[in-house]
């Protein structure tokens, strides 16, 4: 089946309005690439990322477009869509499409990733590759955050090699697609609790340990924010924890500092990561300020990975 790239370039401020006129006229599955919509989602959920990529914001300067696909053969949707844009007095332009399996070429973007001295990192279509004596963690990719591509995420896996011992029990903050507590389980410990805000993560993790044979007990995924949800946090605290995990970004790590000494023992680890190097000190004062003290720094291109343990007390 071959397709058509339809895009209709938009003036500043219309993406909506036109987005509107062709859900009406039938079209679906529109692709919105709009600078000023991209500025304001980012602007509303700043406590949610530190570091945006430069290379898409050069991509959307300027740019306000929709783009949708119609197959080569549908000339009543084309004749549609062109008296629309006629209507609205909107450039159109229209570009073929490779035929090709749409539903299964995206998973040729994704490929094994080896981090450290002894995991790897599989999509699970691929899950039957040799990787020697590596320990596979397998994953849907395409689910949510966490597909061991992120230096933020490859500095915890490769901290992680080190400090889980068999036996060990790992908690989780911020678990995403589970890819931290499946590979803490890989490496040996006896229980992972992976916990997201997203009530979507909680499935999606569920399913990606499933891919690697673990299920309760072993593996536990629960919802909610330990920093507002009181009983969670109770229910958390009951246990103790060998090594902590909170792979997000700065900001989120500097709010939940108050409250991670309640997972740590004086044998505890915690290991923080997703810190873009400007914000290490900002980091590393609000953990030390909760009780803990910095035992090592690990860096990969522009971010930073933390270790930190319980403040002795003398």
């Amino acid at each position: 089946m071959a397709w058509l790239e339809i895009t209709l370039n938009i003036p500043q401020g219309g993406v909506e309005e036109t987005a509107a006129a062709l859900t009406a006229y039938g079209f679906s599955d529109l692709v919105i690439e709009d600078q000023s919509q991209f500025e304001d989602f980012l602007e509303d959920n700043r406590a949610c990322w530190d570091y945006i990529d430069e290379k898409l914001q050069q991509q959307l300067q300027g740019l306000s477009q929709i783009k949708l696909y119609l197959e080569d053969t549908d000339n009543a949707g084309m004749e549609r869509l062109k008296a629309l844009a006629e209507k609205l007095s909107l450039p159109l332009s229209c570009t073929p499409l490779k035929e090709e399996n749409w539903e299964e070429s995206w998973k040729d973007n994704y490929t094994a990733v080896e981090v450290g001295e002894k995991l790897v990192v599989l999509p699970y279509w691929l899950s039957d590759e040799d990787h020697a004596d590596r320990l596979p963690v397998i994953l849907d990719p395409g689910l949510t955050f966490g597909t061991g591509t992120h230096p933020s995420t490859q500095m915890v896996l490769a901290a992680m090699e080190t400090l889980v011992k068999p036996g060990s029990h790992c908690l989780d903050l911020g678990s995403g697609s589970g890819i931290l507590s499946i590979a803490a389980l890989r490496l040996g410990a006896s229980r992972a609790t992976g916990i997201d805000i997203d009530p979507k993560a909680e499935g999606i993790a569920r399913e990606n340990a499933a891919y690697n044979g673990f299920a309760s007990p072993e593996f536990t995924a629960l919802t909610g924010n330990v920093t507002t949800d009181r009983p969670l946090m109770d229910k958390l605290s009951q246990n103790t924890y060998d090594v902590v995990l909170v792979n997000i970004v700065a900001d989120v790590i500097i709010g939940l500092a108050p409250v991670l000494p309640s997972f740590l023992t004086e044998n505890s680890t915690l290991i923080c990561s997703g810190i873009l190097d400007t914000r290490l000190s900002d980091v590393t004062a609000a953990v030390e300020k909760a009780g803990l003290t910095v035992t090592a720094v690990y860096q990969k291109e522009d971010w930073r990975c933390i270790t930190a343990k319980r403040r002795t007390m003398l």
